[in-house]
């Protein structure tokens, strides 16, 4: 089992964004309810204790009632009544002291009728003297009798209730009042919850609590607060919320009702609430951070799985599958498809197009690995009269012979049961490999002859029956090589030995390398030239048949050797192309004309130059790659090179080629078919490649002033190519007569020894300057 990796890169981000997203959203949400909690929870105090002012209100009243229904009791008692007309001042200070027992009167007087003090209970006298007052200004305002009138007597607060005595007029007025104390509070406390806490401010003096059901260290604050209405404060380590009011003012002083109740005890209940949504939310987190890591890791396991497969097929792994294609989600589709591009990459880059079987790259991969593991052979074999049947019955049916022939091979390989992993391989056009691992030279041999009697079986193709026949060279590791390159080279020898001595198979003998020597010589000297600057460019211009003006050159190389001189083309050419050396000449070519573009282009000499690429270039994977660096290099554009194919390296192997032009194409590249109508290349092969012109084969044009068919021949190529919308370049032009037949027939281009002969660089400068101070009369077709 894997161990997990740590939350990174696109893990972790996944992971913190989601987490963040609902911490974000739970905050908010926690942070907004609890202050809508706030906000509510004030106004509902505020609500609760303008309700408790109305019932503050309402049990002064029910008091009051009650002082008013004893002190009219009082009033009305006949003793009493009888003690007051007669002046028995004892009976009535007797009376009063027991009714106000009776009923809980705290302060009991009788008042003469303008409110002088006739007799009084206990505390009667000094309780009523500020009654008294007030009384008077009552009196003056017709507002008498009086009903619950709050009073300070000294520090304490009485409610005073003051009826009429008659007999039958009125001849005094009974006075009852009670001490306000904690009873009055409790009541309140026990209706609505609120705590009551009186304050009396005599005038010219501080404020301070006469009587309060709040504990003494929050009574403390009650006198710092404002005289009316609402307001909060902190005190004994909670928060309070008060409103006031003032009962009673006199010119001495006021007393003022504060009703208090606890903010944190009513935000108390809903406090709960949001600890058990918090901890809802804290465990949503919980669950969210879990499944956020599940779903990271299920995305991005699968995305670290197709890192590790690109990193594979950048080392060139392209056997190992990419991991979790069975989901079905989008990235099992994701991996999927890069699945089948690894396939189909495979199959690019180790099998062939045509036959399906191991290409030359993926032979050659399998021959290295199992090299080593005990005795290895190689048969290679080049199949006969292939070339015929493209002639003759075309190249549709000469790819099918090839596909035919894989499958007899690829049959017999499997059949040698012996020898496992065998492999079958095309390596070129006609050209197929068997790897026989753990077969020496005698089961090598025995396994050739099978392929002989195989292969001398005819093939029908259609109606036609074709007789095939091969070539076929043996070589054994570790007898003939020990490296993969090597005994694939030895193979090879032999199979060509098998070839020219007509003999079917051949296995490596070191005597067919008699003539090593001498190629290794000619190698090592071209590799010398190339770094000792023996090699040169000739330069051939072209010439627009319109104008006369001078359209381009095409760049030929040539070998300066320090002992043989100036050594031909067709001495080393064919060489080259035989052991694959061309590539490394081609290129110098390409540097060489990029470097000579870059400073013709600074001075206008020429618009475009033409070089030759052979099919062993063609077919090089990296021929498009190393020709744009060597542009860039010399900040060259691809459209002023044209490069010229000829038509045997295109249909040598016309799927790798057409990939290749088109690839040269797109970069920008002009193209060319060299040397047409010699080869058998059909109308419809040539409109589906990307080429811009077509080069007219030199031995048509030589001719065609004296041979007519070859300037029919010559017509119709110029016809065909401008019905395709391509220019023409006639090469071969060795006379001012062929000129001019080539202008009245149409042709675009002519290059030849009669416009001028391949020169060295300097001398072709000194050629393309004299020519534009000539500016030569067009070759226009007469009207």
């Amino acid at each position: 089992m894997r161990p997990h990796r740590p939350l990174t890169g696109l893990a972790g981000r996944i992971v913190t964004i989601f987490l963040g997203l609902l911490l974000v959203v739970q905050l908010a949400g926690f942070f907004t309810i609890r202050h809508s909690i706030d906000a509510n929870a004030r106004a509902q105090l505020a609500d609760q204790l303008q309700v408790g002012e109305r019932l503050l209100g309402r049990l002064l009243d029910q008091n009051a009632q009650a002082l008013t229904q004893a002190a009219t009791l009082l009033a009305a008692d006949y003793g009493f009544r009888e003690a007051v007309l007669s002046g028995d001042n004892e009976t009535i200070r007797s009376a009063l002291d027991n009714h106000g027992a009776r009923i809980g009167a705290g302060v009991t007087a009788l008042l003469e009728r303008d409110f002088t003090l006739r007799a009084a209970g206990n505390r009667g006298g000094e309780a009523v003297q500020p009654l008294r007052q007030r009384l008077a200004v009552a009196a003056a305002g017709g507002r008498l009798p009086v009903t619950g009138q709050l009073v300070l007597v000294g520090e304490r607060p009485y409610q005073f209730v003051v009826v009429p005595m008659k007999a039958p007029l009125e001849i005094g007025w009974v006075v009852m009042g009670f001490a306000v104390d904690h009873t009055l509070g409790e009541d309140l406390r026990a209706l609505s919850g609120l705590h009551l806490a009186l304050l009396a401010q005599p005038a010219g003096a501080p404020a301070r609590v006469v009587q309060s059901t709040l504990a003494a260290s929050q009574n403390l604050h009650l006198t710092q607060l404002p005289p009316l209405g609402p307001a909060e404060f902190e005190a004994g380590g909670e928060t309070l919320e008060g409103r006031s009011s003032v009962l009673t003012r006199t010119p001495a002083g006021e007393l003022r009702a504060m009703l208090v109740r606890s903010v944190d005890e009513t935000v108390a209940p809903y406090r709960r609430l949001q600890a058990v949504l918090l901890g809802i939310t804290l465990l949503g987190a919980t669950v969210f951070a879990i499944g956020s890591v599940w779903t990271a890791r299920r995305v991005t396991q699968p995305l670290r799985a197709l890192v590790e497969a690109s990193r594979r097929l950048g080392q060139g792994d392209f056997d190992t599958p990419v991991g979790h294609p069975d989901r079905r989600d989008e990235l099992g589709e994701l991996a999927t498809a890069f699945d089948g591009m690894r396939e189909v990459t495979r199959r690019r880059l180790y099998l062939d197009d045509l036959t399906g079987l191991p290409n030359r790259s993926q032979f050659s991969r399998r021959l290295s690995q199992v090299l080593g593991a005990g005795p290895v052979a190689v048969l290679m074999l080049d199949l006969d009269r292939i070339k015929q049947v493209n002639d003759k019955l075309g190249y549709q049916m000469g790819n099918r012979l090839l596909v035919r022939v894989g499958e007899r091979l690829a049959a017999l390989a499997a059949a040698q049961a012996s020898h496992h992993g065998s492999m079958v391989a095309r390596l070129s056009g006609d050209e197929f490999a068997l790897l026989l691992p753990g077969a020496g030279r005698p089961q090598a041999e025995a396994i050739a002859d099978l392929v002989m009697a195989a292969l001398e079986q005819p093939v029908r193709l259609d109606d036609s029956v074709v007789d095939v026949a091969a070539g076929i060279g043996i070589a054994c590791a570790p007898e003939h090589a020990s490296n993969a390159e090597a005994l694939l080279s030895r193979a090879e020898v032999a199979m060509y030995e098998a070839k020219h001595r007509r003999a079917g198979r051949l296995t490596y003998d070191p005597a067919f390398d008699h003539g090593s020597a001498a190629t290794l010589t000619l190698l090592g000297e071209m590799r010398r030239a190339l770094q000792h600057n023996e090699l040169r460019l000739f330069i051939q211009p072209k010439l627009h048949l319109l104008d006369g003006t001078l359209v381009g050159a095409e760049a030929l190389v040539r070998w300066q050797h320090p002992e043989r001189g100036l050594v031909p083309p067709l001495a080393f050419i064919p060489f080259a192309e035989e052991t694959g050396f061309i590539h490394e000449l081609s290129l110098w070519v390409v540097d060489e004309s990029a470097r000579l573009l870059a400073r013709w282009q600074a001075c206008g000499l020429l618009p475009r130059l033409s070089i030759n690429l052979s099919v062993h270039d063609l077919l090089k994977a990296d021929l498009v790659e190393r020709l744009s660096a060597r542009l860039q290099r010399h900040g060259v554009s691809p459209q002023m090179l044209c490069i010229e194919i000829t038509e045997s390296a295109i249909m040598t192997d016309p799927t790798r080629a057409l990939q290749t032009l088109q690839a040269l194409k797109a970069l920008g590249c002009r193209l060319s078919i060299d040397d047409f109508g010699t080869g058998y290349s059909s109308y419809a092969t040539l409109r589906n490649l990307p080429v811009d012109e077509l080069k007219i084969d030199m031995s048509f044009v030589k001719a065609m002033e004296k041979v007519p068919k070859d300037a029919m021949i010559v017509r119709s190529i110029i016809e065909v190519a401008h019905n395709l919308d391509l220019s023409v370049v006639a090469e071969g032009v060795e006379n001012e007569a062929i000129l001019r037949q080539l202008a009245l027939l149409g042709c675009d281009e002519a290059q030849g020894w009669h416009i001028g002969r391949p020169m060295p660089v300097e001398a072709f400068e000194a050629w393309a300057e004299a020519h534009l101070a000539l500016a030569p009369a067009p070759h226009t077709v007469p009207a």
